[in-house]
């Protein structure tokens, strides 16, 4: 009986208690996986995507008006419905992550596709020679071509760039477990470094990348690019050995619909002033996979109902109803942003 307590005592202390696994889907140990021995790796694979990002873009204006011949409206509009598309794929990459394939598979399958989409527009940018020979005709020229061929690769780029941007900071997060006080302290560490080396990766794009642009030529000024993405790509790679991995956890959006419809079903339901009256569990933990429980809130009394009775009255119920409020509530802080939004961009 002594030996067992022992060895469950020191599991507790080797293994986290987060939940995350490693790479062949063993319980994380502390000592071989995450904390700095991980995030080395995705700060460095976050510093060079930013470098490769904005060494990219910083110049595309330029590009569209004096490689592509674009009218300057013609390619401020190009431009300004690319960015959008760069801003809005992180929502798609934070749903696929989360909810089915995991956030290393995301950012892994997101780098190799944004590394391939930064080869084919230094392709296009150096081909146009090999272009004319093939393409110029009567009915399709070669500019034409160069055109598809730019377009198409920085739209491969702009949604994977939605699988790194929206997993890739969250990731680094991981590799620290918040029950561990010591690593819970360290990773406020983490950020301050992560956005650091992002600074540094923007600044060298903003400044460097761009001279190349200006006074060598696109050919180096989207090849240095690439280079950094092909390089940020084998560093995330590397590190596969010491990442700590959460499972998905299903779609957050049934979750969520789930408990709208039960608020709508018992919205007449008088939900009662002890929350310990609902329905709850006895421990610290949910039995939801990568959830906890969280503190009950007098706001959105329907979605307290939805935890009383029925369906929704379960240990799952009432994790999700709770973060379902908060879900609410960010929606609302988000709504409330963009009259300001709309006002700035006026």
């Amino acid at each position: 009986m002594y030996v067992l307590l022992e060895t469950k005592g020191e599991d507790s202390l080797l293994y986290t208690k987060d939940g995350t696994v490693d790479y062949l889907n063993n319980p994380a140990n502390k000592l071989k996986t995450g904390n700095w021995k991980a995030c080395f790796f995705i700060v460095a694979t976050a510093s060079l995507e930013r470098l490769a990002y904005f060494g990219m873009s910083s110049n595309l204006l330029l590009y569209f008006t004096g490689e592509l011949d674009q009218h300057s409206a013609t390619a401020s509009r190009n431009l300004s419905n690319w960015t959008g598309a760069c801003y809005i794929t992180p929502l798609f990459g934070a749903f696929l992550a989360d909810g089915y394939i995991g956030k290393y598979w995301t950012i892994a399958s997101s780098s190799i596709l944004y590394a391939i989409g930064m080869a084919l527009l230094t392709l296009s940018a150096s081909a146009h020679g090999l272009l004319s020979s093939f393409f110029s005709t009567d009915v399709f020229d070669a500019s034409e071509a160069q055109t598809v061929m730019c377009f198409t690769s920085l739209y491969l780029v702009a949604l994977a760039s939605g699988g790194i941007k929206a997993c890739i900071s969250a990731y680094g997060a991981d590799q620290f477990d918040d029950n561990d006080k010591t690593e819970k302290k360290v990773k406020s560490s983490f950020f301050n470094w992560y956005y650091q080396m992002m600074n540094i990766g923007t600044l060298l794009a903003h400044s460097l990348i761009v001279w190349v642009q200006d006074y060598v030529g696109w050919i180096w000024g989207f090849g240095i690019p690439t280079l950094a993405m092909t390089v940020g790509v084998v560093s995330f790679f590397s590190g596969t050995w010491f990442y700590r991995n959460h499972k998905p956890a299903g779609s957050p959006l049934t979750r969520l619909f789930q408990v709208v419809v039960a608020s709508v079903r018992k919205k007449r339901v008088n939900v009662p002033t002890d929350a310990l009256l609902l329905y709850e569990i006895a421990d610290a933990n949910s039995t939801t996979v990568r959830s906890r429980k969280l503190n009950h809130t007098s706001n959105f009394r329907s979605v307290s109902a939805s935890n009383k009775g029925g369906k929704m009255a379960g240990p799952d119920g009432w994790v999700t109803g709770q973060n379902s409020m908060l879900v609410f509530w960010v929606i609302n802080c988000w709504v409330s942003c963009w009259p300001k939004t709309l006002l700035v961009g006026l």
